[in-house]
Parts: structure tokens; C-alpha cells; sequence
């Protein structure tokens, strides 16, 4: 008789939840010390290295809604990590610049989150990684890019 009932934990959408959560726990343990959050660190990515620099562009990089994100910008403004101004004279639009805080912060944590990866990545094998890889790209296909609500 086949098993009918649903098992949680057998669940994919469950495992691959519970496997993100291990990831970040791991690494918001090693940049609490910043004054960082995980979506502080992604929008020094955005603005530091991405060279992304409105609010929008920052919420669709990181996976965010706005709302979010500019909860996250302030205080990031308020910590000393960034500067909103103005982008265009009619005051309507934001711009997103590290301040040299920010910049430090990104150079010391990149270490940080290189290695987060580096350990989880060094449990597989590489053709396992690569295989991961591939078929997350699968299962991501033709979905729709929506933005979480966090």
C-alpha cells in the first residue's frame, strides 16, 4: 500500500527551509559582532560591489520587498553604513552610497561569508556541488521572480 500522508520532513520545500536557516544562523552568529544583520550584509553587496544604488534595484537584488528594504536602509543609515540622498533634483528618487563605515564593514565580513560557503560547500563532493547546483537552477525555472514579504 503506498503512504498517502504528507510527511513534513520528508518535504522538500521543508528541507530546503531548514537548510537555509542553518546557513544564515551560522553566518548572522559571525557578523552579529558587525552591528549586521544578513540583509544589512546583502545590501553592502548591492551598493558596495554590485554597484547597485536605489532602493528598488537593492529590494529585486537581495529578494525583498520595499517595504523591507527600507526598514533595513534606516537603519543601516542610522548604525553609519550608508547615506541616502537624493538621485535626481526633483527629490523623488533615493541614492544609495556606503559611507567608509560601511565599505570597512564590507571588507571585513566578505571573509566572513566566503568561508560560510566554503564550509557548507566542502561537504560535497565538487560534481555534487555542481549537480546542486543545476538542479536548483531546475526547480527555479519559469517560476516567477516574487518578492518575499519578510
Amino acid at each position: 500500500m503506498t503512504e498517502s500522508r504528507f510527511r513534513l520532513h520528508n518535504s522538500l520545500g521543508y528541507q530546503i527551509t531548514m537548510l537555509a536557516r542553518v546557513i544564515e544562523r551560522r553566518f548572522e552568529q559571525r557578523i552579529a559582532g558587525y552591528g549586521l544583520t544578513r540583509p544589512m550584509w546583502c545590501v553592502l553587496l548591492a551598493a558596495g560591489l554590485e554597484g547597485l544604488h536605489t532602493p528598488s534595484e537593492i529590494a529585486a537584488f537581495i529578494g525583498i520587498d520595499r517595504t523591507a528594504t527600507s526598514r533595513t536602509l534606516r537603519l543601516m543609515e542610522e548604525r553609519g553604513f550608508i547615506l541616502r540622498s537624493s538621485g535626481t533634483g526633483d527629490g523623488r528618487s533615493i541614492r544609495v552610497e556606503l559611507t567608509a563605515q560601511g565599505q570597512t564593514a564590507l571588507d571585513a565580513v566578505l571573509p566572513i561569508a566566503q568561508e560560510n560557503a566554503a564550509y557548507f560547500e566542502a561537504k560535497l563532493a565538487e560534481t555534487e556541488l555542481q549537480e546542486l547546483r543545476r538542479t536548483a537552477a531546475k526547480l527555479m525555472q519559469d517560476e516567477p521572480r516574487t518578492v518575499p514579504k519578510l
